[in-house]
């Protein structure tokens, strides 16, 4: 069974090894070695912390356990959406965004946009998100592909 709940200071390091797993066991079918390597790093595990803190930031589990993260800051932006390798395609991802639409909704938030990975452009596009630009981002010395996407919801208050 999967839950969704709010990031607590507990979960920094479940959040880290998602990261870490997502990028290096699923992002790798779509980016060569050297862009892996600079992409998944953590170096500041303090300011990690401080950045997952600071916005609504969720936490998806499976029987108890994080298995992935998402969250969203008060522009809009969807900085960050990974789920660990062990446990794609089960949903956990769709319930994370749907958390994300329902949070932006509460806040007022009309417009939804991230910058998704070729591994994850696929899933935003499923979702009702359209690419804005292709873009070239520098990540520790090495060009990654991503997308520029976004998304408009109805920011109407929940009943």
């Amino acid at each position: 069974m999967l839950q969704v709940r709010r990031y607590t200071a507990d979960d920094c390091d479940d959040t880290i090894a998602i990261f870490l797993a997502a990028i290096r066991e699923v992002a790798s079918r779509d980016y060569g070695p050297a862009e892996i390597e600079a992409w998944a790093k953590v170096e500041d595990r303090a300011a990690w912390a401080e950045r997952r803190a600071s916005r609504p930031t969720f936490i998806i589990e499976h029987a108890g356990h994080p298995i992935g993260f998402s969250d969203l800051e008060p522009n809009g932006h969807l900085d960050m959406m990974f789920v660990h390798p062990a446990h794609q395609g089960i949903g956990a991802a769709s319930l994370l965004l749907a958390k994300v639409e329902e949070e932006a909704k509460k806040l007022g938030i009309g417009r939804i946009f991230t910058e998704a990975s070729l591994t994850a452009r696929p899933f935003f596009e499923r979702r009702g998100f359209t690419v804005i630009a292709r873009q070239s981002v520098e990540k520790r010395g090495q060009r990654l592909t991503n997308f520029r996407m976004e998304k408009y919801i109805s920011a109407t208050a929940l009943s």
